[in-house]
């Protein structure tokens, strides 16, 4: 090796660990940045020229040390892992948050649910029973009648108003995967154009990796990497990224719990069109919840809704069947206790019929104002198998376990999501130990090349100004 060649291999090395410091100061200055992913550089060695056409001349040394570029530490099997475990969370969160919300409308056990209210009907009836053809128990009657009616109609209406929540969630979360969709298709551009340079785009990279763990976390989508340095985003096996062009997705259906049955939530692609499904995330998870009622299997909201109907209607037809022509205070004959409208939610449109203490019924026709025994009957309608109290008693538990399992569902899923995290971290996230012994090794090699850079000029300087100068 030429002088001149010493001195060029000691400017590769300065170089060279000038830019490993550099690399290890900014992962240690993003250590605790969301998303980052630790970097390194990558050198390699410098071969020493060739010889002569047959190989003449004695054997040279290398030229030194060759930055090759900077490597971005990222797993692409463990990212899949965390966006597969997001997706799955995701979908588990919002069920388990949708049942938890209808548990909450529940009210049970408390003071404020139908079971009390329950309670307090079937004991008004029994005073009733104890005291007829008096005005006071008459009007408890009708008094926790009234109360029930209401609480059990507010109930229904608190889950259709939780439907319309998760719905108008839904659509946001469908807003946000397209913007997301855009947001990785330009991403994409950029790094492209970057690589093709010969720049570095690992932050690039980094930025875009976080909005395709969004896609995944709200729309179950998978993402496939391309020898460019662009990824597809599949959501249901179709494409909703390819490079710079991108596809939207758009809530379609009903946007009333009562009319879901006809047109149910679901989300279409919007060029062209088509349902498009989804293999989880959280607006999957939703449309779960918000799909219609199906005899026990259909969405949790419009199940529980119509539990409520079908207790409505049955605390109806067992008071009216008890009620209807028998003897008022007044001797007149009396006629139902409860109706509904004809179409429409049971729930919601039950009312008491009798607008007076002198239309209720407590005794049996013709057998006089003091006979209490259809107040009495009334008031044991809520003992039995087949009871109001019974029928409620299976909601409420049915609920209940429905919840229950959801929640666990949802812990395991999480604790799913944290490991993947959790496993990444170990691999791609900033270490401060391995930063700071990086940052020595190469301030070490710095100083060392900087020596054979002093001493290389040294011998430079006494070849070029101290040679020759005899009788000196």
């Amino acid at each position: 090796m030429s002088t001149f060649g010493a001195l060029n291999t000691a400017y590769r090395g300065l170089t060279a660990a000038q830019q490993a410091m550099n690399v290890a100061g900014q992962n240690i200055a993003n250590a605790a940045t969301e998303g980052y992913t630790r970097q390194r550089v990558e050198q390699s060695s410098m071969a020493a020229p060739a010889q002569g056409l047959f190989g003449t001349g004695a054997p040279a040394a290398g030229q030194g040390v060759s930055v090759d570029g900077i490597a971005r530490l990222g797993n692409s099997f463990l990212d899949s892992s965390v966006r597969s475990a997001g997706a799955q969370a995701g979908y588990a969160s919002v069920r388990s948050s949708a049942l938890q919300g209808i548990e909450s409308v529940l009210n049970e056990p408390g003071d404020n649910g139908i079971s009390a209210s329950l309670q307090a009907f079937w004991s008004a009836w029994q005073g009733a029973a104890n005291h007829p053809g008096e005005s006071a128990p008459a009007g408890l009657v009708l008094q926790a009648g009234n109360d029930l009616t209401a609480k059990i109609s507010a109930s229904y209406q608190a889950l259709d108003a939780q439907w319309t929540s998760v719905r108008g969630q839904a659509s946001t979360a469908v807003d946000e995967v397209n913007a997301a969709a855009t947001q990785v298709a330009a991403y994409n551009t950029t790094i492209r154009s970057t690589l093709a340079a010969g720049g570095s785009a690992n932050e690039l990279i980094d930025a875009r990796a976080k909005l395709t763990e969004t896609i995944s976390r709200l729309a179950g989508g998978t993402v496939r990497e391309q020898a460019d340095g662009t990824v597809d985003v599949h959501v249901g096996g179709n494409a909703l990224v390819m490079g710079s062009s991108t596809r939207s997705l758009v809530l379609k259906g009903s946007t009333s719990m009562d009319q879901a049955a006809g047109d149910p939530p679901h989300v279409e692609w919007s060029n062209p069109g088509g349902t498009a499904g989804l293999d989880g995330g959280e607006i999957a998870g939703a449309l779960s919840v918000l799909a219609p009622a199906a005899a026990g299997s259909g969405g949790a909201i419009a199940e529980a809704a119509a539990s409520y109907n079908q207790f409505a209607g049955n605390l109806r037809d067992a008071v009216n069947a008890v009620h209807a022509g028998q003897q008022t205070s007044t001797g007149a004959t009396a006629g139902n206790f409860f109706e509904t409208a004809l179409t429409g939610p049971a729930a919601l449109s039950l009312t008491v019929v009798p607008q007076g203490v002198g239309e209720i019924a407590s005794g049996v026709a013709g057998a006089g104002n003091l006979d209490g025994s259809v107040a009495d009957k009334i008031a044991q309608l809520g003992t039995g198998a087949a009871s109001p109290d019974a029928l409620w008693q299976g909601i409420v538990t049915n609920i209940g376990v429905q919840s229950r399992g959801a929640q666990q569902q949802e812990s395991l899923m999480s604790a799913a999501s944290t490991s993947a995290l959790t496993n990444r971290a170990s691999s791609a996230s900033v270490s401060l130990d391995e930063e700071n012994v990086s940052l020595l090794t190469n301030q070490h090699a710095y100083q060392a090349a900087a020596r054979v850079m002093t001493a290389v000029d040294e011998a430079l300087d006494v070849l070029i100004n101290h040679t020759g100068l005899v009788g000196r």
